[in-house]
């Protein structure tokens, strides 16, 4: 049986931080790994029971379990009942370190990660950290860690404001250990690795392909907030649709009330303007899907049920994180457009 004494010194060993953008359950898989790579626990010895590492660090016990059953998965640790968890193996050195580099926090987002840590499993150590679009912090964060050992850095390359700005930093990075997600970024030299969308064909071809249902429709109108971090190659391939179509046509950074006309099929990037349109709607005597239309950017689960369906265009957050992986697992360095769909609902 182990002592107190072994007990509080792999609790104090373990680091778990509320300051990190990792899960906490990773965070406390990639601790172990670390104490045992760095020899301060070894084969046989008894890790904290889930109750003695819930309390020590203010976890729910469903954490501590999801963390012990992901060591376990990965044949770490093993359970002996009545005992508690035990380490079963020294050899966890993973196959690649990676730098993980996402612009903000969504429920988009969370997909592409889960994506591609589900993918890559337990082949890969990686240190996820968030800018919120704010190029300085982005700008830190690269050149805090380029000298760290990473074998690559995964990027997702969206601005508010400094965009401009963005290659001069990326091309400090190795051209081999580069992969771009989600956004093309003009003046990147060298040959490296991208996953990425094609803003103004896919909006361009997901209206093409609602033209049928687009039909009872008179006016188009994009509401694409100024200053967003949002491709403006989305803008040029709407406009271009709606000049080849013959749509009357608007770009709107808001959406007001008296933008809402009969015979207006609305266009919306943002969620928070979708909302807003919503409440809107339910102040006129428009229906959704039959004299006013709504088509939103970005699928969620939300949407399936929001007006009995909202029509959208999207994507494949899941499929993007999973290229990425496999072109880690591959060594891989060509660029590939992402999938795009459209998603027919009521809305329109």
């Amino acid at each position: 049986m182990k002592t107190y004494s072994e007990t509080a010194s792999i609790l104090s060993a373990i680091k778990i931080s509320e300051h990190s953008d990792v899960p906490k359950y990773l965070q406390l898989v990639y601790s172990v790994k670390d104490l045992i790579l760095r020899g301060k626990i070894h084969i046989g010895d008894q890790l904290p029971s889930v109750n003695e590492a819930s309390f020590e660090y203010y976890l729910a016990r469903d954490t501590i379990v999801k963390a012990y059953n992901l060591l376990k998965e990965q044949g770490i640790i093993k359970a002996v009942p009545g005992k508690g968890y035990f380490i079963a193996r020294n050899d966890v050195r993973n196959r690649f370190r990676i730098f993980l580099l996402f612009n903000k926090l969504s429920a988009h987002k969370k997909i592409i990660y889960d994506a591609f840590v589900m993918r890559l499993g337990e082949q890969a150590s990686i240190d996820f950290y968030v800018y919120h679009n704010d190029f300085k912090v982005f700008r830190y964060l690269i050149e805090e860690h380029l000298a760290d050992d990473y074998h690559y850095f995964v990027i997702i390359p969206h601005f508010e404001q400094d965009k401009e700005k963005a290659h001069e930093i990326i091309n400090r990075i190795p051209p081999e250990k580069r992969i771009l997600l989600d956004n093309k970024i003009e003046g990147i030299c060298g040959k490296y690795a991208s996953v990425y969308q094609n803003f103004q064909k896919d909006i361009y071809q997901s209206l093409t392909e609602a033209g049928d249902i687009l039909g009872k429709y008179t006016t188009l109108k994009l509401v694409f907030p100024h200053g967003s971090y949002h491709s403006e190659d989305i803008v040029r391939g709407f406009r271009q649709f709606c000049i080849h179509q013959g749509y009357r046509h608007q770009v709107l950074g808001e959406v007001r009330l008296t933008d809402l006309e009969e015979g207006t099929a609305f266009v919306v990037i943002k969620d928070e303007d979708l909302v807003q349109l919503i409440k809107y709607l339910r102040q006129t005597e428009f229906k959704a899907g039959e004299n006013l239309g709504i088509i939103s950017y970005n699928e969620t689960p939300l949407k399936e049920v929001l007006l009995d369906g909202i029509t959208v265009m999207s994507t494949d957050f899941a499929r993007l994180g999973e290229t990425a992986a496999d072109m880690i697992l591959n060594n891989r360095s060509d660029h590939i457009e992402n999938p795009f769909r459209l998603i027919r609902r009521k809305s329109l």
